[in-house]
Formats: structure tokens, C-alpha cells, sequence
């Protein structure tokens, strides 16, 4: 999984085109290291349909204000640089596929 900063982030994920699944997260948030092996099987299974960015909101306040992330853990599905869907919270590994498979 590919590490989103303030800096990195029109990069990663704004200019990319495709679906790229940002997974904006903090490290004292018990959830999200819930979910991290999750979108990594998820990463793996998937393979080149999806890009899965890592975005620390407490490292990068400018891009969590951007998105106006007010609760972790927060995926948003990019398509094109656009965001298209999202959802919050430790989510099934089937319920994160299945979102990004409507967007192909």
C-alpha cells in the first residue's frame, strides 16, 4: 500500500487515473489497525483494479481538512482524481470490494 502525504497527495491520488482507495487513519486509533490487514488482502486480491493509499491524518491535517474527516476510520474511493463513494468505520473485507467493484 502506497503512503499519502500533504505534499504527495494531488499525486498519489488527485492525478492518478483509475480507482484509488484512501484509508485516512491515525496511529492511536485502534479501528484502523483493525483494518489495515483487511484493505491489505484486499490490496493483494485486487491487485491493479484499485490502488490503496494510506493517508496518517494527524501527520497531514491539510488533506483530513480538505475531506472535512471528522471520524477514523474513513475510506474515500477515488475515480479519476474524483471522489466517488466512501465509508467509515472497520468495514468486512467483502463490503470494501464490493464498493470498489461498482466502480469499475
Amino acid at each position: 500500500m502506497a503512503v499519502a502525504t500533504d505534499d504527495t497527495f494531488d499525486t498519489e491520488v488527485k492525478n492518478r487515473p483509475g480507482l484509488t482507495l484512501v484509508d485516512f487513519w491515525a496511529p492511536w486509533c485502534g479501528p484502523c489497525r483493525m483494518l489495515a490487514p483487511t484493505l491489505e488482502k484486499v490490496q493483494n486480491e485486487m491487485g491493479d483494479k484499485v490502488k490503496i493509499v494510506k493517508v496518517d491524518i494527524q501527520e497531514n491535517e491539510k488533506v483530513a481538512q480538505q475531506f472535512n474527516i471528522q471520524n477514523i476510520p474513513f475510506m474515500m474511493l477515488f475515480k479519476d482524481g474524483n471522489p466517488v463513494d466512501q465509508l467509515m468505520g472497520n468495514q468486512p473485507k467483502p463490503k470494501i470490494e464490493k464498493m470498489v467493484t461498482a466502480h469499475l
